[in-house]
């Protein structure tokens, strides 16, 4: 393939060269001989500085979105005017344009992004299909299960793995789409088939200043990242904001599908919500399904009737939909139990925003409603994010719980004892019984402590992550294995974990 291949369709300002490339990177450290290197500003660096470190590495041509930059000696050049649209674009014609040849569901909101993706993707294969997944925990592409630095990685990533679930037989992936990655235009280019929206609470408001601001980001997957709008929209209706976003897309999706929990074309009857899973009569255009899940509460009836009318909009049978939702017994860090046969129960959520606390806090109180145990809280705030969700954090975990502890939840380059006294404001105004404990290892453990038979312990805010962030830098920690020695140092005998949801 050639440079001016590659530049196909980008906009470009500027260009100059044409030889034969080999590969594609943004990251100067990747570079091998024969690279076009994409530099670009991005939100923290810019990759134009790294241009001549790039070129000593092989690249025989560089696209670049600065016009200081000056073309350099035998290397091919392109000046662009936006870095990631044109990253977008020159990645997606190296690899053949692999997103148009696969049926992408694109999933946005602020909860339940990742256990609707891998309800979609259950479902898919209860259908016969082979799919890609990308997410928040995990990437499963071609039988393997990858890491995920990012929710929505950049353009070439998307790309690469995309390209790489098409040569393994791959027609369907499943995508969570972030607010960043809409606003950074990584998926510019993008066909989604199917774009699902979940909700929409306060979140991220550190990067995109305003509620406004936030919801016009995730709105931008419904009208199309420099590509019509979806062929189908599935949206909750129960969610304020999905409400009207399900009225702005019939004018530019063929197919608009709504779900409540009582309401819209696809909803819920007759549900039994118990400590062994969450069974419901789910009602669709197609007519009713007996559906059963090991995931419970009411977070995930909604969870599943958005999966349920993403692979119905996707054509699959009410069968394929039933044995999907059957078939997934768990979703990492997502209410996940650690069952070492204590009188008690622990869990690992991923609840790091008030909407998401409240929830939590709910279930919790409903599953030990019986038993009259407590509930009792871990949690903790990220450092380097929205201020302001601090207090509205404490005040959930309060409200919901009997007994809470505050911690640390990556506290990254900010002060953990500045996060709890932000957070503290809130968790005070409840008036229920507190502890600080900075060090989340040492908070963990006085909250198992606490523990009676027929309580609840929620460990709530890292879910599936395995480090934790400080200014020193990123050090191993799991909330679930962290919790399995508490338990073994209290005397309990820990096997594998047990899922409750």
């Amino acid at each position: 393939m050639t440079f001016q291949q590659v530049l196909d369709g980008a906009e470009v300002l500027a260009q100059s060269g044409d030889p034969g490339v080999s590969s594609v990177e943004y990251d100067s450290r990747r570079v091998k001989p024969g690279c076009v290197f994409v530099a670009m500003r991005g939100e923290s660096s810019d990759g134009n500085r790294f241009i001549d470190q790039a070129i000593q590495a092989g690249a025989v041509a560089v696209v670049t979105d600065s016009a200081a930059e000056k073309p350099r000696t035998g290397v091919a050049w392109a000046v662009v005017p936006q870095g990631r649209r044109a990253l977008a674009r020159v990645s997606a014609n190296f690899y053949k344009k692999p997103a148009e040849r696969i049926a992408i569901t694109g999933i946005t909101g602020t909860n339940g992004k990742s256990t609707t993706a891998f309800l979609v993707e259950a479902i898919l294969t209860a259908a016969g299909r082979k799919s890609a997944l990308i997410g928040t925990i995990e990437y499963h592409v071609a039988g393997k299960v990858l890491p995920a630095p990012h929710t929505t990685p950049e353009a070439l990533d998307l790309n690469r793995i995309l390209n790489e679930a098409l040569g393994n037989g791959a027609t369907e992936a499943v995508m969570e789409v972030s607010s960043h990655a809409l606003a950074q235009e990584r998926v510019f280019g993008v066909p989604f088939d199917v774009a699902v929206f979940t909700n929409l609470t306060r979140d991220h408001l550190d990067y995109h200043n305003t509620m406004e601001e936030y919801f016009a980001a995730k709105r931008v997957l419904f009208v199309g990242c420099g590509t019509e709008a979806p062929r189908a929209v599935v949206t909750n209706m129960d969610n304020e904001t999905g409400a009207k976003l399900a009225d702005f897309s019939r004018k530019r999706s063929s197919v608009v599908l709504k779900y409540g929990w009582n309401r819209g074309d696809l909803h819920a009857e007759k549900v039994e919500i118990t400590t062994r899973g969450t069974r419901f009569d789910l009602i669709t255009p197609a007519g009713k399904i007996a559906v059963f899940s090991a995931l419970i509460g009411r977070v995930n009836v909604y969870n599943i009737l958005a999966a349920a009318g993403a692979c119905y909009a996707r054509g699959c049978s009410s069968e394929a939909i039933a044995a999907g939702i059957d078939k997934l017994a768990r979703v990492p860090g997502r209410f996940e139990g650690v069952d070492c046969g204590q009188p008690f129960t622990v869990v690992v959520d991923y609840a790091h925003t008030d909407d998401a606390l409240r929830n939590l806090t709910a279930l919790a109180r409903e599953l030990v409603s019986g038993t009259k145990g407590r509930v009792l809280t871990v949690f903790g705030c990220g450092g380097d994010r929205d201020r302001k969700k601090r207090p509205l954090m404490g005040e959930a975990a309060g409200r919901g719980s009997d007994f809470v502890v505050l911690t640390s939840d990556n506290p990254r380059s900010e002060d953990p004892l500045a996060i709890i006294n932000d957070a503290v404001v809130g968790l005070q105004r409840t008036g229920v019984k507190y502890s600080v404990e900075p060090d989340r290892r040492k908070a963990i453990v006085l909250a198992i402590g606490e523990a009676r038979p027929g309580d609840i312990v929620l460990l709530a805010g890292k879910g599936h992550e395995k480090v934790q962030v400080t200014r020193e830098g990123s050090a191993p920690f799991d909330d679930l294995e962290v919790a399995r020695q508490a338990l073994r140092a209290a005397g309990f005998e820990c096997e594998a974990a047990k899922v409750g949801s």
